[in-house]
């Protein structure tokens, strides 16, 4: 009888008890979650002056604002006073921000706009709001807690080149948005998305859909892209579903122009934050576009349910890890990216 142990050219993958080990989580905030670009919105949120939205990156909490000089900015949503959360709001318009412990506001650019009971004392650097580095490409925003990162069109070049052979992503606007929370670790989610082994048995619409076939897995430098066809064979129907480098997915389906974004957090070890977003040349959307998105919703639900029956299995002392198929390209470059991270 084989075993594992005798079987011929087995690569393993990550150890399950990196999906369920709270230290494990920890390290991954600290060495991938804050020193990478992570998307957390798109401009069609922050279009007029005053405009902004919240954020909680894996339990840091910022806030992007758009500036009356029309600049866009990131910041920790925190007060420089005693820590507390300056914005409650998740979204709005406003002129001045104001934390409710003591009544300090600041200015869309971070400054510091009144600080009650300080009286006309002279207040430093130290008394705005902590800056973020922030980037915008195909109107989609990405920050990065780490002020001494490389810029996102040096780390991800060739994921930026890539993608601008979609021309319309930059004028679409965010239609809708749903979260929902995953019981499962968050790389979980990302290898469930990384592999379509489990595609002809776990996705009956998306198969009948895309011609398996000739689908395939395409590993780059920080991202992988999937492609494939309409099963119908019309032209110009191809799909695309990138994943960047650590938690963001892109899809992109045939029809008028359109984007899918989806996001995953961590909350903790065994619990993610899946955020997905739905975008349209207009918020009007129509019944064609109404029924991609009840596409997509049931993919994705068929997905969540089989990395939280994997999530179970994580537990048990019956094996150690799992084992790559020939296929799982994009899996095993993944993995390969996150030993780097926190070994760096």
């Amino acid at each position: 009888m084989a075993t594992r142990e005798n079987l011929q050219q087995v690569e393993y993958t990550l150890p399950y008890q990196q999906y369920v080990d709270p230290q494990v989580l920890k390290e991954e905030k600290k060495k991938i979650f804050y020193k990478s670009w992570i998307m957390v919105g798109h401009t069609s949120q922050v279009e007029k002056p005053g405009d902004f939205f919240t954020f909680d990156l894996a339990g840091e909490p910022i806030i992007i604002t758009h500036g009356t000089d029309g600049q866009l900015r990131a910041f920790y949503n925190i007060c420089p006073h005693r820590g507390a959360k300056v914005e409650q709001k998740e979204r709005g318009n406003k002129k001045i921000l104001q934390c409710i412990y003591h009544g300090w506001t600041f200015k869309l650019d971070g400054n510091v706009h009144k600080a009650p009971n300080f009286g006309t004392n002279a207040l430093d650097r130290h008394s705005c709001m902590t800056a973020i580095r922030l980037e915008v490409h195909q109107a989609m925003i990405f920050v990065n807690l780490d002020p001494n990162t490389l810029p996102f069109s040096t780390v991800h070049q060739s994921f930026v080149d890539n993608i601008q052979t979609y021309s319309f992503l930059g004028s679409l606007k965010q239609a809708r948005e749903n979260r929902r929370i995953v019981h499962a670790n968050w790389k979980a989610v990302i290898d469930n998305y990384l592999e379509c082994d489990h595609c002809a048995i776990a996705h009956p619409a998306f198969s009948k859909k895309f011609d398996l076939s000739k689908y395939s897995i395409i590993p780059c430098d920080t991202f992988s892209y999937q492609c494939s066809t309409v099963s119908d064979g019309e032209e110009n129907s191809g799909a695309r579903f990138y994943w960047v480098w650590p938690n963001l997915m892109i899809s992109i389906y045939p029809g008028s122009g359109n984007m899918t974004t989806s996001q995953i957090i961590p909350l903790d070890e065994g619990r993610s934050l899946a955020i997905y977003r739905y975008y349209f040349a207009d918020t009007n959307i129509t019944e064609e576009e109404e029924k991609l998105i009840r596409f997509v919703d049931e993919v994705r639900e068929e997905d969540f349910e089989l990395v939280e029956l994997l999530q179970t299995g994580f537990h048990s002392q019956a094996f150690e890890n799992g084992i790559y198929s020939p296929t799982e390209h994009g899996l095993h470059a993944f993995h390969q990216m996150v030993k780097e991270a926190l070994h760096d």
